[in-house]
């Protein structure tokens, strides 16, 4: 990696945190070159504006967050493990954030939201392939007759990450992981409903 790239990945990874505490409107250039320890002109040799910059940045912090599904999901071939797997992501999202602030498809859809449509849009594909990932594994899951015949993909896949998305803002808000632990429990119990009838008896 050239020195220019490194300073390019220092920026990223700086930015990625302070974008996902302060937010994109509550980040300045001078936090950005505060957090960096780089002028203005260092930060804009490497991108062309802000807005480029926390776009980056934000695919930087989704990027370590994939990562942590990557790894939580190795070897699990089994559909009900994968979704716990998934859950257990979302657990240390709050208890051991891969990016300081919590989620970062949550902070970007909440800040955006009507008020830059560049920021929203980055922040949906994200969370489509969220999304996605859940369908895959159910859809999967139901072929191989790990789940019921007849379960709504995406309805599995609204379920857990509304609740789970829901319980790292309340649990960020009040510092307390106990929002996330009941969610967690709860999606548990709810991930036991979609298996097969033998296979909850057999439990």
């Amino acid at each position: 990696m050239s020195k220019g790239e490194q300073t390019r990945e220092r920026i990223l990874a700086h930015s990625a945190q302070l974008f996902n505490r302060q937010g994109f409107f509550g980040a300045s250039l001078a936090d950005i070159m505060r957090e960096t320890g780089l002028e203005k002109g260092g930060i804009y040799n490497h991108f062309s504006s802000k807005e480029q910059l926390a776009l980056e940045a934000f695919d930087y912090a989704y990027g370590l967050v994939q990562q942590r599904v990557r790894q939580a999901l190795a070897g699990k071939l089994n559909a009900i493990e994968r979704l716990l797997a998934i859950v257990s992501v979302f657990q240390g999202i709050v208890e051991d954030p891969p990016v300081a602030g919590g989620c970062p498809i949550l902070n970007m859809a909440i800040e955006a939201d009507d008020a830059n449509e560049t920021l929203r849009d980055r922040a949906r594909v994200a969370m489509d392939s969220w999304r996605t990932t859940i369908q895959r594994i159910v859809n999967k899951g139901i072929e191989r007759q790990e789940i019921r015949p007849g379960i709504n993909a995406d309805e599995v896949a609204s379920i857990l990450i509304a609740t789970l998305e829901g319980a790292i803002m309340l649990s960020n808000l009040y510092k307390d992981p106990t929002h996330m632990k009941r969610a967690a429990d709860h999606i548990v119990h709810y991930i036991e409903t979609i298996k097969p009838p033998n296979e909850m008896r057999e439990r």
